[in-house]
Formats: structure tokens, C-alpha cells, sequence
């Protein structure tokens, strides 16, 4: 397994991780809402409920939102190389490994820290399409592409 097929393994383990904890935040309330609807009555039991049910909304906001990023995490190729820099690409620049994606946490795979970033973001707008050796500044910051993987 290379390099990059590595980093992408492991973000498609984190983004699977926190699609298991939010379904389990969401199993957990759903439970104890059949629980409290079984044995409380009044405002105070509506209320609870109530609370409940936005909070569920919100969980299931979130869990939409990863499982959207499994999906495009799924699409990719991660062991297609390109020379110009694409979604999926592994750009190493001013010794800074960038990983073509979503924005997603930083991670440490083998020693190395990686940084995902989304092809909107400004670093990522001005990487995508671009081949090793082209420079360009982001904020003061002089960025040089070394190499594509």
C-alpha cells in the first residue's frame, strides 16, 4: 500500500468512525425517548421530548453531512497519479504534505503530518490544476510545488 493510499485508508476510517458515533448518539436518544415517553406526564415530559427531538435533528444534520463525505471520500481513486494536481492528489509543497479532499482533520500517518484540505479552500483553489514546480503566495506565505503523488 502506498504512501497516499495510506493517508486516504485513514480518513476514510476516521469519517467511518464518526458516522458510527453520531448513529449511536441518535440509537441512544431515540431509546431514551420510548423510555421517558413510558413513564412521565406534564409540561416538564414535553418539554423533555421536545429537547430530545432537536437534538436528534441536529445529530442527524451532522450524520448527513459525514455520510456526504464518505461518498466523496468513497469516489476517489487514491491510487490514480496525475501530473496536474486533482481531487485525490497527495501535493507536497514547502515540505508540507497536502492531501486534495475535504477539510478534514489533520493526521500523522508514519511519522508525517498530513493536512486535508477542500478544493474551495484558498490553498486548495490555487493547487488544483497546477503541476511540481509551480510557485504562487497565499498571505505572505511563498509556496512551491515539489511533488505529485
Amino acid at each position: 500500500m502506498t504512501f497516499k493510499q495510506k493517508i486516504h485508508q485513514y480518513y476514510l476510517q476516521l469519517v467511518q468512525d464518526r458516522i458510527d458515533v453520531f448513529r449511536d448518539m441518535i440509537t441512544a436518544l431515540t431509546e431514551d425517548s420510548k423510555n421517558d415517553a413510558k413513564g412521565s406526564a406534564g409540561d416538564k415530559h414535553e418539554t423533555a421530548l421536545s429537547m430530545m427531538h432537536l437534538e436528534q435533528e441536529k445529530l442527524n444534520t451532522k450524520l448527513s453531512e459525514v455520510l456526504t463525505q464518505k461518498s466523496i471520500l468513497d469516489k476517489m481513486d487514491a491510487t490514480a497519479i496525475a501530473k496536474t494536481i486533482i481531487l485525490g492528489s497527495l501535493v507536497k509543497a514547502n515540505g508540507i504534505y497536502l492531501y486534495l479532499s475535504l477539510a478534514l482533520p489533520k493526521i500523522n500517518v508514519e511519522g508525517i503530518n498530513v493536512i486535508a484540505l477542500s478544493p474551495q479552500s484558498p490553498l486548495g483553489n490555487k493547487l488544483m490544476g497546477n503541476a511540481v514546480g509551480f510557485t504562487f503566495e497565499i498571505n505572505g506565505t511563498k509556496y512551491l510545488i515539489e511533488s505529485i503523488e
